[in-house]
């Protein structure tokens, strides 16, 4: 009788599920996945959830194979010795592999006043905090948005499409990512909708208040509603189950994804820190990241040696309210060129995404295997940046014993 191998992955979002359903492709695997919660967040989605134009949820019988036994519950724990996680309900479960996929929410915020008074919306129950705060504001009321990546503006351009009076600061530059050509147009669609874009030098938040806004230059903006979404971070577990870690806390892995504690660990999504060189934190680089995790465990079941990540990059979507977006093209090593598309092409090619990121975790659920983004081939960048590593001093690791 042939054995039976248990495989438990720890969080249901892109990374998580796209392993999760990959793995079921064999028939002697039986495959747990760990969530918190017993719904499927689609995270890209947050800012519309702000807005009020989507739940940003999706039952996990949509996406979800039917041989993946969801287990609605937190891991407090990982006992990589005795190959197992603690839960937090009290209960215990045994795994011969561990796929580690607990993504990333907010960051602890230093600055003062934050914690108090701003509301950071990385997270479902986040944003769920924050709707009956914006449904209690009157529609003049200031509303503040800090940083200026993809969730800032996008959730600045969601609510100024309602009428509300938005200020987007950014802390630096409008959209970092985006090329200077992309940037001009971001910016021309927030001038349309009445968004007051603050950026530059010091202009980063130094202090929030109950109602305002201060800025390293001095000054102080009126805010009856801030909103946060300066920064990612990501859980503390792999540190407090003393496993290798970056500075960051993601879980230290080598080139396939493997812990470089433990072999029987793979992790994938934005907690995994592969030869400490982390890929942007996105769903873009999760759902391969899941499906490349998944393929090191099941070749390590067949004796083969797993390939290597191999990660490409092709663009950063973002809109900017119902109607209107932004398609930045990059390069395959993540870089923004000059070449993209805006206005209503740009939102229809951001809603064709976003549909088309369930469609991908649904079909790999239904025929396992099939996805193959992750083997299209990455650009050069990641190999120059590992042998400059390699030549240089060794990996900065943190652990926790």
């Amino acid at each position: 009788m042939a054995e039976n191998t248990d495989v438990v992955v720890i969080g249901g979002g892109y990374a998580g599920v796209m392993a999760a359903n990959r793995l079921t492709q064999r028939g002697d695997v039986t495959v747990r996945l760990i969530n918190p919660r017993p719904t499927f967040v689609h995270r890209v989605r947050l800012h519309q959830l702000v807005g009020g134009t989507d739940a940003a949820v999706v039952d996990y019988q949509e996406v979800l194979a039917e041989g993946v036994r969801l287990v609605v519950d937190s891991v407090t724990r990982i006992d990589a010795a005795g190959r197992g996680v603690e839960l937090a309900s009290g209960g215990a479960v045994g795994y011969d592999y561990l796929v580690y996929a607990v993504g990333s929410g907010s960051a602890d915020s230093r600055v003062l006043g934050a914690a108090e008074f701003a509301y950071p919306i990385a997270g479902l129950e986040e944003v769920q905090r924050l709707l009956p705060v914006l449904d209690a504001a009157p529609a003049s009321a200031a509303v503040t948005v800090v940083g200026a990546g993809p969730t800032g503006i996008e959730t600045a351009a969601e609510l100024a499409e309602q009428g509300r009076s938005v200020t987007l600061v950014c802390g630096g530059v409008l959209g970092p990512y985006l090329h200077r050509r992309g940037r001009r147009s971001v910016a021309g669609r927030l001038a349309v909708l009445g968004v007051k874009v603050v950026e530059g030098p010091d202009t980063q938040v130094t202090a929030v208040t109950r109602d305002a806004v201060r800025l390293a230059d001095g000054r102080e903006l009126s805010s009856a509603v801030t909103i946060w979404t300066a920064g990612f971070g990501v859980p503390d577990l792999a540190a407090r189950s003393g496993l290798s870690t970056d500075a960051l806390g993601r879980l230290l892995t080598d080139e396939t994804l493997t812990s470089v504690d433990d072999e029987r660990i793979v992790a994938a999504g934005d907690s995994a820190a592969p030869s400490g060189l982390p890929l942007r934190m996105s769903c873009q680089a999760a759902m391969p990241l899941g499906a490349r995790a998944a393929d090191t465990v099941l070749s390590r079941l067949t004796g083969e040696q797993p390939e290597t990540l191999n990660q490409s990059f092709g663009a950063q979507c973002i809109s900017l309210g119902r109607g209107i977006g932004i398609f930045q093209f990059g390069n395959r090593s993540d870089v923004a060129v000059w070449f993209h598309i805006d206005g209503r092409l740009g939102a229809k090619m951001k809603e064709a995404v976003c549909k088309g990121i369930v469609k991908h975790l649904a079909d790999e659920a239904h025929k396992p295997g099939g996805y193959s983004l992750h083997r299209m081939k990455g650009g050069a960048g990641r190999q120059k940046a590992l042998e400059a590593m390699s030549a240089e001093a060794p990996v900065g690791v943190e652990r926790v014993s």
